[in-house]
């Protein structure tokens, strides 16, 4: 009620501004809350996946753990046993897998 006040007492150009503001700040919101996380996340993934090397252990996206014992340019080979080394593509590497703290459980 108070916005039609303000519009009808207002010029037109007020009027149609106050009905795209709540758009606009949808908008903001979704930016801020969903775009900008997101697409810092996926940087991270990109330098994560750059910056493999020979002997870093790392978890798939499929939950296999393993360390990596080749890279090339779209794949990455991974031992996960003594005599089991399994290919996949770089982009199913999740993440490092952190080495565990000393004095830990056992």
């Amino acid at each position: 009620m108070f916005f039609e006040i303000l519009a009808q007492q207002g010029s037109s150009s007020m009027g149609s501004f106050l009905q795209f503001l709540p758009i606009v700040l949808i908008l903001g919101i979704f930016y801020l809350l969903i775009y900008r996380p997101m697409k810092t996340r996926q940087k991270n993934h990109e330098s994560l996946l750059q910056s493999l090397k020979n002997g870093d252990k790392v978890i798939t996206s499929g939950g296999v753990h393993g360390t990596v014992a080749g890279v090339r340019e779209t794949t990455v080979l991974l031992k996960v046993s003594d005599q089991v080394k399994i290919e996949f593509a770089k982009s199913a590497v999740a993440s490092l897998r952190s080495k565990p703290e000393e004095g830990g459980a056992k």
